[in-house]
């Protein structure tokens, strides 16, 4: 695998959970 591709990747599921994080949060509130 290209190192690009694991960056990116790692990026999108930090996006994806920093997200999922943030509407869970919002919902506690």
């Amino acid at each position: 695998m290209n190192i690009l591709d694991a960056v990116s990747l790692l990026l999108a599921v930090g996006l994806f959970v920093y997200l999922l994080i943030a509407l869970l949060c919002a919902d506690r509130n």
